[in-house]
């Protein structure tokens, strides 16, 4: 165990290194002068063009800006928003947590919806099976922006179901009921793939020798679905599963902005508009970390839910 998450921090940080270097990068291969960036348009003289210059070390060469810019990271100083005029961890950390209920509220609904989509499709063919992957095939076609105009028009503006965009509540019911729609959205796609997933790994197992053998034996059913089944199917879930959840990070920048949600999401749409170069570049190393840590995780859980993986054989290619 200790040799594996050694290795894996050591992942962890080699990725996180090379994100960076490609995120810095970036800002070199914009188009157009960085000076011009941080005027943002305002007319300036030469004298104060060579200024912000200096002040922002732009001749010194790239390798050593880079390192510096690495350096102040590793310090925990992220930089200072061109658009906010702030610490960019302060304005991070400002937003984080409503990003954070926003993907809490959508991994529940898509755990729950697309395993319990999964398992009912797999244990009643015919019918209810072809209805779940029509529904699910759909559901896996529709992008969350989609989502998001659908669930507006119908819940929000025709039945007043739900409030629209831009109301964000107060107090935890209230920020959950205010959220609803948006963690729907952005769980929308996810679910489905989901529940394929899950209905793919039960009907695999339902076939297995060792349940026949249960039932033969005389076990009840929903004891050999709990212990044989769905036990067993859990392994590729978890895994795929986790993955997706991961995913989630991203599609925020999309439902935030559909629904004016005040996230990192929607920060980092308006620092790309804005050419907010040191909020783009912490976001953006936020995103890989937390995708980094949650595959870290996803294979920490894999032998506890499947004792007949071990951590040297999800390591190995």
């Amino acid at each position: 165990m200790a040799r594996y998450l050694t290795g894996r921090l050591l992942g962890l940080a080699a990725v996180l290194l090379a994100t960076s270097f490609v995120v810095f990068s970036a800002v070199h291969l914009a188009p157009g002068d960085p000076v011009s960036f941080l005027l943002r348009g305002h007319p300036a003289t030469p004298a104060a063009r060579a200024a912000i210059r200096a002040q922002y070390h732009l001749d010194d060469p790239f390798l050593t800006q880079y390192l510096r810019w690495l350096g102040n990271v590793l310090h925990g100083d992220l930089g200072r928003s061109v658009q906010f005029r702030q610490d960019v961890g302060a304005l991070i950390g400002s937003r984080l947590p409503g990003t954070a209920l926003l993907v809490g509220y959508a991994a529940v609904l898509v755990c729950t919806g697309g395993v319990l989509a999964g398992i009912l499709a797999a244990l009643r063919p015919g019918a209810v099976d072809r209805s779940v992957l029509v529904g699910t095939g759909v559901a896996t076609a529709t992008p969350p922006f989609v989502s998001a105009i659908a669930l507006v028009s119908l819940f929000s503006v025709q039945l007043g179901w739900f409030p629209g965009p831009g109301s964000n509540g107060t107090g935890l019911a209230d920020r959950l009921y205010h959220l609803t729609l948006p963690a729907v959205a952005l769980a929308v796609t996810l679910a489905g793939l989901l529940a394929r997933v899950t209905r793919s790994a039960m009907r695999d197992e339902l076939g297995r020798e060792h349940v026949e053998t249960a039932r033969s034996r005389g076990i009840p059913e929903g004891a050999v679905i709990r212990r044989h089944v769905l036990r067993n199917a859990l392994g590729p879930i978890v895994t795929v599963g986790g993955t997706m959840l991961a995913g989630l990070l991203v599609s925020t920048s999309i439902v935030e902005t559909a629904f004016n949600v005040t996230g990192v999401g929607s920060l980092l749409v308006q620092s790309v508009t804005v050419k907010d170069f040191p909020v783009v570049q912490a976001v953006t190393l936020l995103t890989v970390a937390a995708f980094v840590v949650v595959n870290l995780a996803v294979d920490l859980l894999g032998p506890l839910v499947d004792p007949r993986l071990s951590l040297s054989r999800r390591g190995a290619p």
